[in-house]
């Protein structure tokens, strides 16, 4: 574990002489919920996506731009939630981005209850753009308080409990969103009345109430702890070294950027299309709430992927583990996109693990040898989460050529992670980290 810190900048070492281990790892404890928090309610739209597209008699298209809006949310959200942590702080935002959170799984209670698909696309915007702010300041910090060398490893390990709140909402939604709905429960063609679609529109008030009511808890929670202080010190001294460098010499964030935009259309995709995938006929004909079920599979090897990932980074390089998980994952989607029946449907369920490791290993590797750029490229590399936007193409895909078709921009996605892994992540004009100083009282 890295050493005592009392405050810490993106682009800076822990200070040494204040703070403890204890609380230091009591910090990242807490931190570790959060990840939990946003990893389980961005999940949950991969049971609400199937569930919308039955109560609204949506295409493909019309039900992955719920997810392209959510994601949308990072690319707008980014800069702002970058200028509210230097205006208020790195507690006060977190405060805020949780009680942004709350306020829009409340808001889903009244796109039920109208019931809305424009509500709904603005309510999730909302919740999308408190995670933002979440993500803004979580990443960064895991990723820089300890030596850069393990800097993956340890945001892996962090990231793991992303993948433990993935792995759960799938069983969430399936029970108490699908598996309470006419339509999760229906075999696959069957067509609701008005009055069905209107009941199953209401399912979803009692899990946002129960997660916005989560969210204010940890808000408060977060609000009376002692977290470590950014220190406003070191971060006027790092923003005039920022002066003297360019963030365009550095290949590893230049094309580190476009490797998270991408990453995110695959990651996505699969996760927002498996329910519908897998209940198909000549896959495994399941209904919605059986096929979420399924999903958890899928987001528990995501979860293992991390641990191990973390593990085996600690002895072999980074970049080399990004390039054997990316040819894993372009294997299985090919084998999902040409074959049929079980094997189609566990073959999705496995680039789960392999895409594991994919984002985490990405963002560290993205913002490595950066020094006083770090803060800058930290932002540009979360603002390319809203990649993930772009998988209203694989829903335009699928309804123009099939879904399992579709599959092939996920296959495809997973080739250039490959050329990120043995060339774009190589380090150019590597800077060195700025002398650590004490937080400002």
């Amino acid at each position: 574990m890295p050493g005592p810190i009392g405050s810490f900048d993106t682009g800076t070492a822990p200070a040494s002489g204040t703070g403890s281990g204890a609380s230091y790892t009591k910090a990242l404890t807490l931190l570790a919920s959060l990840f939990f928090m946003w990893g389980f309610i961005t999940v949950i739209n991969n049971t609400l996506l199937p569930h919308l597209r039955s109560v609204f008699d949506l295409n493909y298209t019309q039900t992955t731009l719920i997810e392209s809006v959510w994601f949308i949310a990072y690319f707008f959200a980014s800069i702002p939630s970058a200028k509210l942590i230097e205006r208020v702080g790195y507690q006060k935002s977190l405060v805020i981005g949780l009680v942004i959170m709350a306020l829009g799984a409340l808001g889903m209670t009244l796109a039920a209850s109208l019931p809305s698909y424009g509500v709904t696309l603005v309510m999730l915007f909302v919740i999308a753009s408190g995670i933002t702010l979440l993500q803004v300041a979580a990443n960064p910090y895991v990723a820089v308080v300890g030596p850069p060398e393990t800097a993956s490893s340890r945001l892996n390990l962090v990231q793991a409990m992303n993948s433990a709140g993935t792995m759960l909402a799938p069983l969430f939604g399936a029970y108490l969103i699908l598996g309470r709905s006419k339509g999760g429960t229906a075999e696959a063609g069957v067509v609701l009345t008005p009055a069905e679609r209107l009941a199953d529109a209401q399912s979803v008030v009692l899990p946002y109430v129960l997660v916005a009511v989560v969210l204010v808890v940890l808000a408060i929670v977060i609000a009376r702890f002692p977290l470590p202080a950014m220190g406003q010190a070191t971060s006027r001294a790092a923003k005039a070294d920022r002066k003297n460098h360019s963030l365009w010499k550095h290949r590893n964030l230049v094309f580190g950027i476009p490797a998270i935009f991408i990453y995110l259309i695959a990651e996505i995709g699969v996760a927002n299309l498996f329910v519908n995938f897998v209940s198909q006929p000549d896959i495994a004909n399941l209904t919605h709430e059986q096929a979420g079920k399924y999903l958890t599979l899928l987001w528990g090897g995501m979860m293992v992927g991390r641990f191990a990932g973390s593990a085996i980074m600690q002895k072999i390089p980074a970049e080399t583990v990004l390039a054997a998980f990316s040819i894993g994952a372009f294997i299985v989607m090919i084998v999902t996109v040409f074959a049929t029946g079980p094997a189609a449907m566990w073959s999705l369920i496995l680039v789960g693990l392999f895409h594991s490791i994919m984002f985490p290993t990405i963002f560290t590797l993205g913002i490595k040898g950066l020094g006083p750029l770090t803060e800058e490229g930290s932002g540009l590399l979360i603002m390319a989460i809203a990649g993930g936007a772009l998988v209203v193409v694989q829903g335009k895909i699928a309804d123009t050529y099939g879904l399992q078709t579709s599959f092939l921009l996920t296959a495809a996605c997973e080739l250039y992670i490959l050329f990120y892994a043995l060339w774009g992540a190589k380090t150019t004009n590597a800077l060195p980290e700025p002398a650590a100083t004490q937080p400002a009282e």
